[in-house]
């Protein structure tokens, strides 16, 4: 009894709401094809009413014109739409003049630490450099001190050792290892590019060499032997030939091993290279080999891993004392008419060029403004860069290396810097460009780089969000996730230390592979993004000789006297170096984007192409929702009026017979015994026997009769 009430509130709902689904459609009937003629005679769009109006040619040629510029508006749509949604901008140019903050300056040395501190720490380097660039030039005999200083600590050499390549056979060059005694390279071992080289190689003391083996460019080939023309020799032979070769070197198949000589030789002859041999550890045939173009820049590229791997141990402290100092490299300074000294300069340790001086970085004190545009209101500087004190074969160029940048930035100079040559005034005129780019959706840069999936390493500097910083800590993230360790020219996450030869013997292998892969580089470049509001500075660089000869005995003694307190002249044109930074103008220039398209824009673009297709508008569209509405109500309708005629289907399925008459329902109410005929239920033979009782009465009273039945006695009785 309790679900009763509950049935009659969801009968009662169903009805209220198919009433209100017909007060809704609004149409003028209950079928598709009348809510269309409905449609096409009320609507205000132009085509549509004469397509119910015309007779039946002009009909058809209405319905295709309806047709096809209802498809030229939905295509212009889309088109519209598109475009929008690819969220172009557009870029602005505009010139402003105002009082602008005086860029931060960082100067550096091109030598990041002087020779005479670090010497001790090099020294065993510089022999292995000095012996490996004799045995490469290969000096006349005699002229080599190799046999007259101590034996050489090859320790160093075999954990990143130089080759020579010799391509004068080029389907099979021969690899030749510089200090290896008793070298051989057989069979067809060949080492090209950047390929990898896993050759069984075999070293044979005094073994003849048979054959028809040859000696590159008359050169001697095995033990203490000289070769005759293009003849080898094998054991302790000798015979005269024209040079001699270094070391005990020995021959097996068709193969020479001893490194061109070009002193003697043609240019077409010195088919050999200096390459730099890596590999994933210590005699492992998994190697590769850098080949250079010039053996300079082998011996450069050599002595940078091996001097990353000795100075990786030593603590940052130690590396800073190493460095130049500030009261030792800043002679002057002069900011406009103020005079300022090495104490107005910020000291940072940079992994390429040692202790960093930074002017106006804005870390804790306000930025300075410049008061006025012209030489004479910016920075002047004097630098001595000490160039006698300079590592021989890790700093090449000799100079100093700046750049101008924006306060609380990390300097990246190696990318950024310009070199200030030495014995020069260098004046830099500035400009300033000022890039304000549109966030997301119109260009995926970032604010401060909180939104950026790659931790800052930088941020221990306390600076703000860079590119350039984004892209190398995210090396150095796959660096030490790859190789086990961090490069020593970029900051360390927490609990990893700097690769060196000693506890990571194929980080050099690692690193090249690393730098070389373009998926790595790939992931990197997608994974950082480029700052919203950038100020770049724009230099305009002109150079004189500095100080003039007139002029360079009273300078160099009173820059002498200010730093040594000495009157003998400690300084010299090859170590002083003036710098002039200023304004050129006040102008500056910002470029802005906005965006190219605007939802002003799509809407007067999708109105117009409406307008101009069918003479439609707004309302219009509106009318098209209305019917789609009623469209969906009519279906409604329709889905419960399928439901309701399947539910009576059911229910007529359980009684195939027709309704018992009232009579018949009386007598099973009021007999027993009494059974409504079911035909086809029993076959006849097997029906049942009739159930012994009385007879149920016959009752008449409901049947309808004739009046001439009625006798008048019914007539009193109903009277």
């Amino acid at each position: 009894m309790s679900f009763l009430p509950l049935a009659d509130s969801g009968m009662n709902l169903k009805k209220y709401f198919i009433r209100a689904l017909h007060r809704l459609q609004k149409g003028p009937g209950y079928t598709y094809k009348e809510l269309l003629v409905w449609y096409c005679d009320n609507t205000n769009t132009h085509g549509p009413k004469r397509i119910i109006k015309e007779g039946p040619k002009k009909k058809l040629i209405w319905f295709f014109l309806t047709l096809l510029f209802a498809s030229l508006v939905f295509w212009q749509w889309g088109i519209l739409i598109n475009t929008y949604l690819s969220y172009n901008v557009t870029s602005s140019l505009s010139i402003g003049f105002k009082t602008m903050k005086f860029p931060a300056v960082t100067v550096c040395n091109a030598n990041p630490f002087k020779y005479s501190e670090v010497k001790h720490l090099l020294k065993e380097l510089d022999r292995l450099i000095e012996a490996a660039l004799e045995r490469i030039l290969q000096p006349a005999p005699g002229n080599s001190s190799e046999n007259a200083s101590p034996p050489l600590d090859l320790r160093l050499w075999h954990q990143i050792p130089l080759v020579l390549i010799d391509e004068h056979d080029k389907d099979n060059p021969v690899i030749l290892d510089i200090f290896e005694s008793n070298q051989t390279a057989g069979g067809n071992q060949t080492a090209v590019g950047n390929q990898t080289a896993a050759g069984d190689q075999t070293a044979a003391g005094d073994q003849t060499a048979a054959g028809d083996q040859t000696a590159v460019g008359n050169q001697t080939s095995a033990g203490d032997q000289t070769a005759a023309g293009d003849q080898t020799a094998a054991g302790d032979q000798t015979a005269a030939g024209n040079q001699t070769a270094a070391g005990n070197q020995t021959t097996v198949g068709n193969q020479t091993a001893a490194p061109p000589a070009p002193a003697n030789t043609t240019s077409e002859e010195k088919k050999y290279k200096l390459a730099v041999k890596l590999c994933s550890h210590q005699g492992s045939d998994n190697c590769t080999y850098r080949n250079f173009t010039s053996a300079a820049q082998a011996v450069t590229e050599w002595y940078i891993l091996q001097s990353t791997s000795i100075l990786s141990k030593v603590p940052l402290q130690e590396r800073i004392r190493m460095g130049y100092q500030a009261e030792d490299m800043i002679l002057a300074c002069l900011y406009g008419a103020e005079p300022c000294n090495y104490k107005n300069f910020t000291q940072i340790y940079h992994p390429d060029h040692g202790n960093c001086y930074i002017f106006n970085w804005g870390m804790d004190e306000e930025a300075l403004n410049s008061s006025n545009p012209g030489a004479e209101f910016g920075l002047k500087l004097i630098l001595d860069i000490s160039q006698q004190d300079y590592i021989p074969y890790l700093s090449s160029a000799a100079g100093a290396r700046l750049m101008l940048h924006q306060q609380k930035s990390f300097p990246f100079l190696k990318d950024q810097g310009i070199y200030a040559m030495a014995g020069t005034e260098t004046s830099i005129g500035v400009l300033v460009d000022e890039l304000e780019r549109m966030g997301y959706p119109y260009s995926d840069c970032t604010n401060n780089g909180s939104d950026v999936p790659v931790k800052n390493l930088y941020s221990q500097y306390n600076t703000s969000y860079s590119i350039q910083a984004c892209l190398r800590s995210c090396f150095q993230n796959h660096m030490t996730e790859i190789c086990g360790c961090g490069h020593y020219m970029f900051p360390l996450p927490e609990g990893v230390n700097y690769c060196n030869n000693e506890d990571n013997p194929g980080w050099a292998y690692c690193y090249s592979s690393l730098r070389s892969s373009i998926t790595h580089r790939q992931i990197c470049i997608d994974s950082c993004k480029e700052t919203c509001n950038d100020t770049q500075y724009k230099m305009t660089i002109s150079m004189a000789d500095w100080p003039s000869e007139a002029s360079e005995d009273w300078i160099f003694h009173i820059l002498s006297y200010e730093r040594d307190m000495s009157t003998n002249v400690t300084l010299d044109r090859n170590g002083i170096i003036k710098l002039n930074i200023y304004f050129q103008e006040y102008n500056y220039r910002t470029i802005s984007e906005s965006a190219a398209t605007t939802i002003v824009w799509l809407l007067s673009s999708l109105g117009g192409q409406f307008g101009f297709w069918m003479g439609g508008s707004v309302l219009c569209l509106i009318e098209f929702g209305e019917i789609i509405i009623d469209s969906l109500w009519i279906t409604v309708i329709n889905v419960i009026s399928w439901c309701k005629g399947l539910k009576q289907k059911r229910a007529q399925a359980r009684y195939p017979d027709a309704p018992p008459t009232v009579s018949e329902l009386v007598e099973a109410h009021t007999n027993l015994g009494f059974q409504h005929e079911d035909a086809g239920a029993l076959p006849r033979d097997e029906a049942l026997p009739p159930e012994p009782g009385t007879p149920p009465p016959n009752y008449d009273s409901l049947r309808v009769q004739p009046l001439d039945v009625l006798g008048p006695d019914s007539d009193a009785e109903t009277e």
